[in-house]
């Protein structure tokens, strides 16, 4: 993946295990070099995690062991309790493994028996997770699998070298038992699945310790966090600019019962610098919609029931055409009327499209009508909504959440939002990733926002990847200003709205 420069490069386990091979066959740097500086980085945030009582170092028979070996003899010549706990007979370690056990002092190394571990854990000032590395796949199976329990059961602070021993280096994926750290140590570059969820979760706080591998090891990153620097692709308005040359955004949405949806993503998209926004909403609701919005224009059209009519096709076509963007789908509902007006529309709206909530289950599973398109589309789902898209249960998105969202940017041709706290961003060749914490925006009516801020971006004359990606840090900082005002169990989506213009600013 060509990354541009405002994407942090995440790599999977086979970049690194590049990178590995590159500094070592064509630099000439000892692999136990690297396995030194390694385990010095690890003793030094298990030093700064560990509470009183002996720092306890779990190892596979990997060199992600050998790293645990390392830091454990610099801990015990810095005057700490150590004990290393082996998983596996220790005359099967690897040969760099083997060469730092025999590094350490006599007594220190044990391997400890399947039914033993709990025991051996207790009473741990911390716990070094040096299972697996990041060329693990799977599911941790026997006495591998009883002592990442017990690693979790022990009631004592974790910190994983390199990646959390369960957890898939490349996707972020669990299949198994996987410990959950809160420290993670990992060596010269961060991993896919490090940011991406679940995998995110068992993380921690995340440490990337260079180990000099060079910074021009070659190696193509399979994706990327969006950084603050995506925010300086917005356009500036100038003495020239009009409403109309700000962007002009056009709405479609609402139904009985659901008229705030529509109203959030307007304002959103003007307070993200859209000149310009309007609202086409059933006729009803727009008496509505006009005592809510003050700085929106709206569209009253065909109504049958609670949602739209047929009859509204035309005249949102015809407003379409002097849109820069439109956003369908908020508060839409899910009468069979307006989501026959939303299929009929998907394919035929001629300027850049966003579709979110009910547009989005106006599809169906059938992605490929949105192929026809001739302008840019995005889709923002959560994983529910991606799950009917795709035909699949939300768990099974949620597992695999890298793996769906590039499933259906392709079977779509579209860039698609797959929303959380690792909101991943894909458009069938780069893939990006939120790296922002911002539990404000757990609450009804932010997804409406987010839909809003996006379409306000391209709408400005942003790329639909690019403003896909601005739109989702812009929308993280703004919960986290919203929270740090009101704190994160009271923010409403109109707190994240008026925080905004933080959200967007450098």
């Amino acid at each position: 993946m060509t990354a541009p420069d405002w994407l942090e490069p995440l790599y999977d386990a086979a970049g690194m295990a590049g990178m590995d091979r590159w500094a070592i066959d064509q630099r000439g740097i000892p692999s136990l070099e690297l396995m030194e500086v390694a385990g010095a980085a690890l003793a030094r945030e298990t030093e700064l995690a560990a509470r009183p009582g002996p720092i306890r170092i779990v190892t596979g028979k990997g060199n992600n062991g050998g790293d645990g070996m390392v830091a454990a003899r610099l801990l015990g010549a810095a005057g700490h309790e150590v004990e290393v706990l082996s998983i596996w007979p220790l005359d099967e370690l690897s040969p760099d493994s083997t060469a730092n056990l025999e590094r350490l002092a006599p007594g220190v190394a044990r391997v400890v028996a399947e039914d033993g571990w709990a025991a051996a854990l207790a009473g741990s000032g911390v716990i070094v997770d040096a299972i697996f590395g990041t060329g693990f796949e799977g599911a941790p199976h026997g006495a591998a699998k009883t002592a990442v329990e017990a690693i979790d059961d022990a009631g004592a602070p974790v910190v994983a070298c390199d990646l959390a021993s369960g957890v898939d280096a490349s996707n972020g994926e669990i299949a198994g038992a996987a410990v959950e750290a809160d420290v993670t140590v990992t060596f010269h570059v961060a991993k896919a699945g490090h940011h991406i969820a679940p995998g995110k979760w068992r993380t921690g706080r995340l440490v990337v310790a260079p180990i000099g591998i060079p910074g021009d090891a070659p190696g193509e990153p399979v994706a990327g966090t969006i950084e603050a620097a995506v925010l300086d692709l917005q356009p500036r308005r100038g003495a020239e600019s009009t409403k109309f040359s700000s962007g002009d955004v056009l709405v479609v949405g609402g139904s009985r019962g659901l008229t705030g949806a529509p109203c959030m993503a307007a304002r959103a998209a003007i307070r993200a610098g859209a000149g310009y926004a309007t609202v086409a909403c059933p006729a009803d609701l727009e008496p509505i919609l006009e005592v809510k919005l003050t700085e929106v224009m709206t569209i009253g059209l065909e109504q049958v029931g609670a949602g739209f009519g047929a009859g509204a096709a035309a005249p949102v076509l015809e407003r379409a055409e002097r849109s820069a963007c439109v956003v369908l789908g908020p508060g839409l509902g899910r009468s069979d009327d307006s989501l026959a007006l939303a299929r009929d529309l998907a394919p035929r709206i001629p300027v850049p499209l966003l579709i979110d909530a009910d547009g989005l289950n106006a599809l169906g599973t059938d992605l490929a009508l949105l192929r026809a398109r001739t302008a840019p589309t995005v889709l923002t789902p959560h994983a529910g909504e991606l799950g009917r898209l795709l035909g699949r249960e939300s768990e099974e998105i949620s597992a695999h959440r890298l793996r769906e969202a590039r499933r259906a940017s392709a079977d779509s041709g579209a860039v698609v939002v797959l929303k959380g706290d690792d909101t991943i961003v894909a458009d069938g060749e780069r893939i990006a990733v939120n790296a922002l914490d911002s539990p404000g925006l757990a609450t009804a009516g932010t997804g409406d926002v987010l839909s809003g801020t996006i379409g306000a971006l391209i709408a400005r004359g942003i790329a639909p990847f690019a403003a896909a990606c601005a739109g989702v840090h812009a929308h993280a900082r703004a919960g986290r200003l919203a929270a740090e005002r009101v704190g994160a169990e009271s923010v409403i989506a109109g707190d994240v709205i008026e925080s905004l213009p933080g959200g967007l600013s450098r």
